[in-house]
């Protein structure tokens, strides 16, 4: 039933995907077959990594404004749940595939075990684009998802977060959702939450943050000093936006942007004083007057020291990757390089500080969250960032001993300490019945 994975003999996970290896699935399964050497007896369990435990299609309908009733396709897949429950963000977005979905959930489980979370992997998403509904048919959309999936969510079994186009609002419905079915409130059944429904201080910015404590961490092993150094930011949202902050707050200069809206360039760096609201205001960076309007195939040529693709997975090609001219690359993204690239990228001696950790502060400050709904007791976001930066710190410090001792990237290693707990897991709570 298993079709043959395309890029090296492999197995598929499931009958109903054949991936291509530059697809984000193709690309996760890849990244798991570089890590089976490094197992030991646990790579009798590796298949358990490429095979989803459970994937949910949903059907979404919604009366529209104008009383029309339209129909979205909806998603949410749990990767595995050996080291506790599923944990992960919610997508809206035109591309939104099952194949997508199963590969962000996969990453998911990696990136908790990483930072040595008691999570699992999930992911959910609609194929939709949000900005073509009004805010009650949003309201409508997210409220029958949130319906839909239900039987397989709850606060210890699956705890969605926002992800691209979605926010603290639609957290917000989806907790009330939820919790009216239940009859219950249950604030921890979703995270990303607005601070006054249980959410946590730092959340917003937590992924951005991780990005720059894992990236000024990388720096200073490459001798590489932050203030003066060259950043090129691709996604300039809440990821990419708080992660060229705390840089330029770091003395570096962020030299270029680009998100859908465009891409731009100022070699002496931009003024982040007004960068900032300038795409709160507009929607993105295009048309930003302290910076030159440049082609965005352009943005890759761009002369730099330090490059965060903070946008979508699958940015970084092989063609893109002999282009590059950064020393080092933090993934804010997901699945932003494919396998071809890193090995590219590997061969040219660009350091790469793989997604898996670099953007893992966000569900480190989630797992806050999730903790103190349960407790009701909160911390000041001071608490929280030195708590973040600890975790981080020293989960990329395994990891980086791990990477020498084997004489591996960053990212196999980083999957090497993640694989080892998640089967390590596996293989303790055995096979039911």
């Amino acid at each position: 039933m298993t079709a043959a994975h395309p890029h090296n003999g492999a197995q598929s996970s499931l009958s109903y995907v054949s991936p291509s290896p530059t697809s984000p699935w193709g690309t996760y399964l890849s990244q798991v077959d570089r890590v089976v050497p490094y197992l030991g007896p646990l790579a009798k369990w590796t298949e358990t990594l490429k095979r989803p435990k459970r994937a949910l299609i949903v059907d979404v309908p919604i009366e529209m404004d104008d009383g029309s009733v339209q129909h979205f396709e909806g998603f949410r897949v749990q990767h595995n749940l050996s080291r506790g429950p599923g944990k992960g963000g919610v997508r809206y977005h035109p591309d939104v595939t099952l194949e997508e979905v199963m590969a962000l959930s996969a990453w998911m489980t990696v990136k908790c075990a990483a930072v040595n979370l008691p999570y699992g992997g999930a992911k959910g998403g609609i194929r939709v684009d949000p900005k073509q509904l009004s805010l009650k048919e949003l309201e409508k959309l997210t409220r029958r998802y949130t319906s839909e999936i239900g039987i397989i969510i709850g606060p210890q079994r699956d705890i969605p977060a926002p992800d691209v186009n979605t926010n603290g609002q639609i957290m917000a419905w989806m907790m009330d959702t939820y919790s009216m079915n239940t009859g219950a409130t249950a604030t921890g059944v979703v995270t990303g939450k607005p601070i006054h429904l249980g959410g946590s201080l730092g959340r917003v910015k937590a992924t951005g943050r991780g990005v720059f404590v894992t990236g000024r961490e990388a720096a200073r092993r490459l001798g590489l000093k932050l203030d003066g150094a060259r950043v090129a930011v691709q996604g300039f949202g809440n990821v990419g936006g708080s992660a060229a902050e705390l840089f330029a707050q770091a003395g570096s200069k962020i030299v270029a942007a680009q998100d859908h809206t465009g891409t731009i360039v100022n070699k002496n760096g931009f003024d982040l004083a007004e960068l900032v609201p300038y795409v709160k205001a507009n929607g993105g960076v295009g048309g930003f007057p302290g910076g030159d309007a440049i082609d965005n195939e352009s943005f890759w040529d761009v002369d730099c020291d330090i490059l965060i693709p903070a946008a979508l997975e699958g940015q970084i090609s092989a063609a893109r990757a002999n282009r590059i001219k950064a020393k080092l690359v933090l993934e804010g993204a997901n699945g932003p390089t494919v396998p071809e690239a890193d090995d590219i990228l590997a061969g040219r001696g660009v350091l790469v500080v793989p997604d898996v950790i670099c953007n893992a502060g966000g569900v480190t400050v989630s797992y806050f969250e999730w903790v103190q709904d349960f407790s009701s007791f909160f911390w000041t976001e001071d608490e929280i960032n030195v708590r973040l930066d600890k975790i981080m710190v020293d989960a990329l410090k395994k990891i980086w001993d791990t990477a020498d001792r084997h004489k591996i990237t960053l990212r196999t290693a980083t999957f090497a300490v993640a694989c080892e707990r998640i089967l390590i897991a596996r293989e303790e709570r055995g096979l039911y019945p």
